[in-house]
């Protein structure tokens, strides 16, 4: 009995690349029909039921009953809940030429739940670009992205940065870090940690974490050692900023942040700058996380005038939206403060 040739491994890869293909074009092709679906529902319940008026409260009966009926020929994808949600849908983004066909009735379902419009538009237009998941978007919303970049840069003019969606045409590291970090992607216990483990637990979900550094990070190292003419020393982790052009020296600090943690992190940047940085590569800028912070060291070390040395706490959890803006709350008032300082000099 002879036996079957065996199937070419090209042809397999080419069929197989196809279909992959294929199947995520019908996927985006589902969504994009799905989300106009609903925007134009959205827009029949607006128009129709209450005559174009935007009342947060509407008559409930009559949706309800929409929703019965719907249900009954559609499914369960129309009770009342998601009704409203197709109504706040075409409220929040009533020019349908705006609607992006990258992203899914999910991610909408996440930003039609910002009232800023200025910040709805500013999370839309990164989940684009950046390519968010739909869980991914939902988290940035949830640990405030927008509002922490916002106080991280200290640029008070919100209509400047929405308007700055990609890369300005200056930018500087203040443009791309931020205060604080918020690691609960880590699930780290609330006993005593060692600064390794810490470390351990970044590298093990590197990708989360990435994500809330911000765009055009890659991770370049872990633990590297750089060294002068008496002493070696070791950088916990090194990033790369292609947006930036220079490499993130990161330092993790458990416990209050101190002057002896600055001067180190002064001495790496220092270091790094004439071993490594290339010719084309801008300034190395090194950032210190620290589990507390210290407005005394804030207000009296080089950190004050550092162009490349920042410190930002990080929040092993994601706390409340209202705990989290007084922590931006309170950052914001340290920057003004600084600000009047520098002003007074």
């Amino acid at each position: 009995m002879n036996t079957p040739p065996a199937i070419p491994q090209q042809l397999l890869t080419d069929i197989s690349q196809i279909l992959d293909q294929s199947r995520h074009h019908i996927q985006r092709t589902v969504n994009a029909g799905m989300v106009q679906a609903y925007w134009h529902v959205g827009r029949l319940i607006v128009e129709h039921e209450q005559q174009g008026a935007e009342r947060a409260e509407y008559g409930k009966q009559q949706l309800e009953q929409l929703a019965s009926a719907l249900q009954g020929e559609f499914g369960k994808g129309f009770d009342v809940s998601n009704l409203r949600n197709m109504r706040r849908f075409y409220l929040a983004f009533p020019i349908q030429d705006a609607l992006r066909p990258e992203l899914s009735w999910t991610h909408y379902r996440s930003l039609i739940r910002i009232e800023s419009g200025q910040a709805r538009q500013w999370y839309l237009n990164e989940a684009v670009e950046q390519n968010w998941s739909a869980r991914a978007l939902d988290r940035q919303i949830s640990a405030l992205y927008y509002e922490r970049l916002l106080t991280s840069t200290a640029r008070q003019p919100v209509e400047q940065e929405a308007r700055q969606q990609t890369q300005p045409l200056q930018v500087s590291p203040k443009d791309y870090l931020r205060d604080p970090y918020i690691l609960d992607f880590l699930n780290l216990p609330h006993q005593s940690l060692l600064e390794s483990q810490v470390e351990q637990a970044l590298i093990d979900n590197l990708q989360q974490f990435l994500l809330e550094l911000g765009k055009g990070f890659a991770f370049v190292a872990r633990q590297q050692r750089i060294s002068c003419e008496d002493q070696d020393f070791y950088v916990d982790l090194v990033f790369y900023n292609f947006k930036l052009k220079c490499f993130l020296l990161v330092d993790l600090k458990l416990g209050k942040l101190n002057h002896q943690d600055v001067g180190q992190m002064d001495t790496y940047v220092r270091i790094y700058d004439e071993q490594r940085r290339g010719d084309d590569d801008n300034p190395t800028i090194g950032l210190i996380l620290c589990s507390e912070r210290s407005e005394a060291v804030a207000k009296y070390s080089v950190l004050t005038e550092s162009k490349q040395l920042f410190a930002s706490k990080y929040l092993p959890y994601l706390p409340s939206e209202e705990e989290l803006r007084e922590e931006l709350k309170r950052e914001r008032q340290l920057i003004q403060v600084q600000q009047h300082l520098n002003q007074d000099k």
